[in-house]
């Protein structure tokens, strides 16, 4: 598929993500909003993509939602409408069976934030600042930013970037727990390959459902996500990849995963 405001990479399995208005410092407008929403089809029907990596081209991950479209006289329905496509979007990425990395280059705010809230792991450089400045222009993180940012920080936390709307640097998001990993700017692409590499030796299958039953336990009581442990586990007990895990433990080599 031809995309215009993002580049799209696959190679070994690794499907790298760039988003690419580097002169809008990866502003998301109309066409990126679109063209995110298409991309979760590829995502999901290609079997080649085994992990998905997200980032930004030039000097920021993305500063959120173009401002050109705040300043348009929307009705509220139409403004809905729109918004669905990146709600629906990161949805998909959290329901993606297989893991989505965000490599945050630089400035990473509002919907920019927001699309790396929904991937699996966070990996910043060390320069990246991160937050919610919606407060500034009398809106709020509209498109899954205040529910997720709520359950990976806490209560406190959460309020404190939304109503200040103050950005953070790399090392306190990652303090808080907002980012996983921090590395040196130069190193950033090096990381994310790294923990791609290493995420593609593990069982598809295995990685696919621990997403799902995760996600579900977030807001599941214990004895739900404990029935939901069990099921996955039974599925998983039945895999190819299952036996060849036990078979390469006992004979003290790599497994070799297939997905199946």
């Amino acid at each position: 598929m031809d995309f215009q405001a993002i580049r799209f990479e696959l190679a070994d399995g690794v499907a790298t993500v760039t988003m690419n208005r580097p002169e809008r410092l990866n502003a998301i407008d109309e066409t990126m909003r679109h063209e995110l929403r298409a991309l979760a089809d590829v995502c999901y029907a290609d079997d080649a993509v085994r992990v998905v990596v997200f980032t930004g081209a030039g000097k920021a991950f993305s500063v959120g939602a173009d401002l050109e479209i705040f300043e348009r006289d929307w009705d509220t329905p139409a403004f809905r409408a729109q918004s669905r496509l990146l709600t629906n979007f990161f949805g998909d990425l959290e329901a993606l069976e297989k893991p989505v990395l965000a490599a945050i280059n630089g400035t990473c705010v509002g919907g920019g934030l927001e699309l790396a809230l929904a991937c699996d792991l966070r990996i910043a450089a060390a320069s990246a600042r991160l937050g919610f400045p919606e407060a500034n222009i009398g809106l709020i993180p509209g498109v899954g930013g205040c529910s997720r940012l709520v359950k990976l920080v806490g209560y406190g936390r959460a309020k404190e970037l939304v109503l200040t709307g103050e950005l953070i640097s790399a090392e306190e998001a990652r303090a808080i727990g907002l980012v996983n990993r921090v590395v040196p700017d130069a190193e950033l692409g090096a990381a994310a390959r790294q923990l791609a590499a290493r995420l593609l030796a593990r069982a598809p299958q295995a990685l696919g459902l621990a997403k799902r039953v995760i996600r579900e336990c977030v807001s599941a009581d214990l004895a739900a996500g404990r029935t939901l442990e069990g099921l996955a586990q039974s599925i998983l007990l039945k895999t190819r990849d299952h036996q060849e895990g036990v078979q390469a433990f006992r004979a003290k080599r790599p497994p070799r995963f297939e997905g199946r």
